[in-house]
């Protein structure tokens, strides 16, 4: 179906192909002028459809009428391209060539007589022929299929490439998925021994009669991180292995909670290991996305974490401040009493503030960790509250399947480690667009060329069928100069030549008249002499009506002029 910009220009096509055609039959009648605009016009819109018949069909008018050049050339420029058989298309402009030549010389025969007719005129007559059918038609034709042939190659290509690209990511797709399979099972059989042997000692420790209620407690609290700590190491390797959250045994009656329901929790957890622990809610509670909800747990668990390891003793406020657009969870510590002396040995890995504010961003929230005023260290994280999705087939802005469409603060798009709630992608997480050519394949169109580059080429064939217009105008002119110098004269010429004038003299000061443009002149004027032989020349003199020529003519009988006439001829 065509667009309405392609109907538009299509009927503009149309109707300047019609004027055309029209204005080079204006001399005929204005039926005949009618006639000639709609078949015109109809080749035009065939030229689709039809495009080797319409081009010979345009060839054999444009012979005979010359106002169908434009038509020709629009024919020639479809042709190209739309003709896909080598053989066929050069068929088809030889036929159109032929038919052109050959009706344009039986023009030029019909309007002279066989007789008059000579072999250069012929020769003329081909010439500014082949010019013009390769100016008109055989250029055309060539720039718009090269233009096709050059778009095919090149939408080949970017196929090619994007298949090349999905087949890249695949492998590397499959290759994440390996080296993930591998790591979860290197933390299975490590960590996960680890954590089992200390939940099993921490185990028996609580029920050894020998140890205190208070170290009972410690060893309760042990034993519930090792507890927590294996839930999160069992979900981490099924993610791992194959993108899914991990289900919970059936034996597990308390999973873990890692949302803002299970910061109470944490702060219980901390009070039990002897620390000073206060938790503070402002604002009316609203439901974060999973996402975000999983990361304010995360944000507070850290933060006391880095609180008990770094500034044990201290007290510590954490604090959940619902405000209109966001929730602020903030954890604060005073700093480390003068008395808290003696060597303390602290495991980190220094990237857990850094994993955080990885994390807000992926939720569209942030994360501020600095030194407190009075000398304590400040964690707040700010996350987006997000609201339901009563439908949300594509996932929007968020994952698919979240049903969550959040408000963020800060842009997370392209994002290889987008966050869900749901099940991650087989594809390890990476973001592809399988949707039409990725714009990685710029080098492809740097080498292919650009749209600069087509206009160039564009430029350059406008250019350079101007360029053969030019010379055929060129030789036109200077060859119809020339059969003027060898047809025409001055009227003043005329009337200095005398009867009874030497022919010799009269004949140098005349041309010789050997022109298409004299033949057949001499059949219109009045009687010639007994004997006489007559040189028949054009006036330079533009006549009255466009439809007359003013005639000179000199007869000459036995080396003298014995007569001079000037008539007017009909052309």
């Amino acid at each position: 179906m065509w667009s309405r910009r392609q109907i538009v220009a299509e009927v503009v096509l149309a109707l300047v192909v019609a004027l055309s055609a029209a204005l080079g039959a204006r001399g005929d009648g204005a039926l005949w002028m009618a006639v000639v605009a709609v078949a015109a016009a109809v080749m035009s819109l065939l030229r689709r459809v039809f495009p080797a018949s319409v081009l010979v069909f345009t060839g054999a008018v444009t012979g005979l009428l010359s106002g169908f050049w434009v038509l020709l050339t629009v024919t020639g420029w479809s042709a190209g391209p739309r003709v896909a058989a080598p053989r066929r298309a050069l068929a088809s402009f030889a036929a159109s060539y032929v038919l052109y030549a050959g009706l344009s010389v039986q023009q030029e025969m019909s309007a002279l007589s066989v007789s008059a007719l000579s072999a250069l005129h012929v020769l003329h007559v081909l010439l500014f022929a082949t010019l013009a059918f390769l100016a008109t038609a055989v250029v055309p034709g060539l720039a718009g299929r090269y233009r096709t042939q050059r778009r095919t190659l090149l939408h080949a290509l970017h196929e090619h490439n994007a298949q090349l690209l999905r087949e890249r990511e695949m492998i590397a797709s499959h290759a994440r998925l390996r080296e993930r399979q591998r790591i979860a099972q290197d933390m299975h059989d490590s960590l996960g021994h680890q954590l089992a042997l200390i939940a099993v000692h921490t185990g028996a420790l609580e029920v050894d009669r020998d140890l205190t209620s208070r170290q009972h407690e410690a060893v309760g609290v042990l034993r519930e991180a090792a507890r927590a700590a294996m839930h999160e190491l069992r979900e981490a390797v099924g993610i791992l292995r194959d993108g899914t959250q991990a289900q919970e045994r059936e034996d597990d009656a308390e999973p873990a909670a890692r949302g803002v329901a299970g910061i109470d929790g944490l702060v219980e957890a901390s009070r039990g290991a002897g620390a000073a622990v206060e938790l503070r809610r402002t604002g009316e509670a609203r439901p974060l996305a999973p996402a975000a909800d999983h990361a304010a747990y995360r944000i507070v668990q850290e933060a006391l974490t880095n609180a008990l390891k770094h500034a044990p003793g201290t007290s510590i406020v954490v604090e959940l401040r619902y405000e209109p657009d966001s929730l602020v969870a903030e954890v604060a510590n005073g700093p480390v009493p003068a008395t808290a002396g003696g060597e303390r040995i602290v495991v980190s890995g220094g990237q857990g503030l850094t994993g955080l504010e990885e994390r807000a961003r992926l939720v569209g929230g942030m994360v501020h960790a600095g030194p407190a005023a009075d000398g304590g260290f400040r964690v707040a994280g700010v996350l987006p509250y997000g609201s339901r999705r009563p439908h949300a087939p594509d996932g929007g802005p968020g994952r698919a399947g979240s049903g969550w469409a959040a408000t963020t603060f800060v842009d997370a798009e392209n994002d290889f480690r987008g966050q869900s709630d749901g099940a991650l992608s087989g594809d390890g997480g990476a973001v592809i667009d399988w949707s039409g050519p990725p714009d990685r394949q710029k080098e492809l169109d740097i080498a292919m060329g650009s749209r600069k580059k087509g206009l160039v080429i564009g430029c350059g064939s406008a250019l350079l069928v101007a360029v053969a217009l030019g010379a055929l105008a060129v030789v036109g002119i200077r060859e119809l100069m020339e059969e003027s110098g060898r047809a025409m004269i001055e009227p003043s010429v005329y009337h200095s030549v005398r009867v009874g004038d030497a022919e010799s003299a009269v004949r140098g000061e005349l041309p010789d008249g050997e022109s298409f443009l004299t033949e057949g002149l001499d059949g219109g004027g009045p009687a010639k002499p007994k004997g006489a032989a007559c040189l028949v020349l054009l006036s330079t003199e533009m006549p009255d009506g466009l439809d007359e020529e003013l005639v000179f003519r000199f007869c000459f009988r036995d080396g003298e002029l014995v007569q001079k006439r000037s008539y007017m001829v009909k052309t």
